[in-house]
């Protein structure tokens, strides 16, 4: 059997093409999955859930969540200013 260059170039390309398929479909299904964690979040959030348990269970940073619920028209608290101090 002869090796033709051409024909291995096509299977890789095939193989890249099936490969980012499933790569585009997965990215499709994150993004319904977070859009539908952070209804669940914000629905959490106005039964009286705490938020740091609502944000350990999202797995998600507190800007994420707070932008969630700022998103959603929830009261959020301005970020408290540092309190650290520099030494001189």
């Amino acid at each position: 059997m002869v090796d033709i260059p051409e024909e291995r170039q096509a299977d890789a390309l095939r193989l890249v093409a099936e490969i980012a398929q499933k790569r585009a479909e997965a990215e499709q299904q994150v993004k319904r999955l977070t859009e539908e964690l952070q209804k669940a979040a914000v629905a959490a959030d106005q039964v009286g859930a705490q938020r740091t348990r609502i944000r350990e269970l999202a797995g998600v940073s507190p800007k994420t969540l707070y932008g969630w619920f700022t998103a959603a028209g929830r009261e959020v608290r301005p970020k408290r200013a540092s309190t650290s101090s520099s030494r001189a």
